[in-house]
């Protein structure tokens, strides 16, 4: 399948998970991180490991400040309110949704396809002076650079992230830039036009 095809839908389906009532969007949680834990259990741990502290905001800031009945009937004004716990589980559980598909598209789809997928989906900005071109390749260029940061390699000082040359003075090897360009056959293409119409008409409604 073509990859731009395979981020549309992954985009379709993100967008879904949105909109989903309570109880199916717990079905769809619990099968997202099923999905992760098989396809790409260590990257969506690493995920859901920076996004910890996103989530405590989300507890504190809808269970203590959402107005509605208090849960604990013996400290009204200390305690959090049953409306605000359940959008706190809403909003988190729409989070970690989202965070489980993001571990298996980066997971499944190489970062060449993936960036060539964002190509292929930004070639009609180009009428409005969007070049996909640089978009696609500034995008490479960050997750290369993400991928290869001493992140998670020991304590390191944030100046390292300023300076214009390695800390030890050796010279950096750049590896080629390779952007792949998959062509869209005619059913690909009239699917994903009639999903992206989909999706414009769904935002716009």
């Amino acid at each position: 399948m073509h990859s731009g095809l395979v981020l549309l839908l992954w985009l379709a389906a993100v967008a879904a998970v949105q909109l989903l009532p309570p109880l199916a969007l717990g079905v769809a949680l619990a099968a997202c991180a099923l999905a992760a834990a098989v396809l790409a259990p260590a990257r969506t741990w690493r995920l859901v490991r920076r996004i910890r502290v996103l989530l405590v905001a989300i507890a504190v800031l809808f269970a203590w400040f959402t107005p509605g009945e208090a849960a604990l009937l013996d400290w009204p004004r200390l305690g959090p309110t049953r409306e605000g716990l359940a959008l706190a589980a809403l909003h988190a559980a729409r989070l970690l949704a989202v965070v489980c598909a993001v571990g298996i598209l980066l997971e499944r789809l190489p970062l060449a396809r993936l960036v060539g997928g964002l190509y292929a989906l930004a070639r009609p900005l180009r009428g409005v002076g969007v070049a996909p071109e640089r978009l696609a390749l500034r995008l490479l260029l960050v997750l290369r650079y993400v991928e290869a940061s001493p992140r998670g390699q020991g304590t390191v000082d944030w100046r390292h992230w300023l300076a214009d040359e390695p800390a030890t003075g050796a010279a950096v090897e750049m590896a080629p830039v390779v952007l792949a360009r998959e062509r869209l056959g005619l059913g690909e293409g009239l699917f994903a036009g009639a999903l992206f119409a989909g999706l414009l008409w769904w935002s716009l409604a």
